[in-house]
């Protein structure tokens, strides 16, 4: 029987991929920031890198909740693809976590607690302006179809690993809602800050579709923001004397 929409082989091939570049990511930022290794950022950035290019074709490789949130809203995902994306991302996160704690035990580091007016700001704005910017670099160079990028692996890759570097001290540098979770599974985050990254990140892979959308009108017909005005730049004249 021919794959559809809800079934076969093909769907599944994509939620199988997404498990296995989640828990491929969620494992290395647990055994990486918990035994306190120097080059952490480097060692996510990379294997982020790898895993898009291992399983761009097949579903996209979000291995991100927030990336595929900014994908529905431009169009790319049904509802229900989303939601099921979300879950296959979760449980890998669920499972990477677990295991990536018993790798690396005893851990090195303590848990990140998020507290005072100050603090909560700054991670709030850390996670919220990496999220876009890695929704924003996610959508431009790996879903226009008028431009495809073969260096999208790497692009989206380095974003993640230059927010790790300059935020990760204020936030954690998660930028994204299942490594959060298994940040939280691990100790590496406390659990009472649960709503700064959904909040930021959510608001980020928001803003960051929106303006997707505003600088690509032609590529992004489709998805909830299509019932949203065009917005239109005005053009300069120079006049000639």
């Amino acid at each position: 029987m021919p794959p559809n929409e809800y079934g076969g082989d093909v769907i599944m091939r994509k939620y199988v991929t997404e498990f296995i570049g989640t828990f491929g990511l969620v494992f290395t930022v647990g055994t990486a920031v918990l035994t306190d290794a120097a080059f952490a950022p480097l060692a996510i950035a990379a294997v982020l890198m790898v895993l898009v290019y291992a399983g761009g074709h097949i579903s996209g490789a979000h291995y991100n909740p927030a990336i595929s949130l900014g994908v529905f809203l431009r169009g790319g995902l049904s509802r229900s693809e989303m939601g099921l994306y979300w879950i296959a991302q979760l449980v890998a996160a669920f499972l990477a976590a677990w295991l990536a704690r018993f790798t690396a035990n005893p851990a090195r580091v303590p848990t990140l607690s998020i507290s005072g007016g100050h603090a909560i700001v700054a991670a709030l704005l850390a996670e919220f302006v990496f999220t876009f910017a890695l929704v924003y670099v996610m959508l431009n160079v790996a879903t226009r179809k008028d431009q495809p990028n073969n260096y999208f692996g790497l692009a989206i890759g380095f974003t993640v690993g230059a927010g790790a570097f300059a935020v990760s001290s204020v936030s954690g540098a998660a930028f994204n809602p299942a490594v959060a979770f298994g940040g939280m599974l691990m100790g590496l985050l406390g659990w009472s800050n649960l709503w700064i990254y959904l909040l930021a990140e959510v608001v980020g892979a928001a803003v960051a579709a929106i303006t997707f959308r505003y600088l690509n009108p032609a590529d992004a017909e489709g998805g909830p923001l299509a019932g949203l005005p065009k917005l239109s730049v005005p053009k300069l004249s120079v006049s000639r004397k």
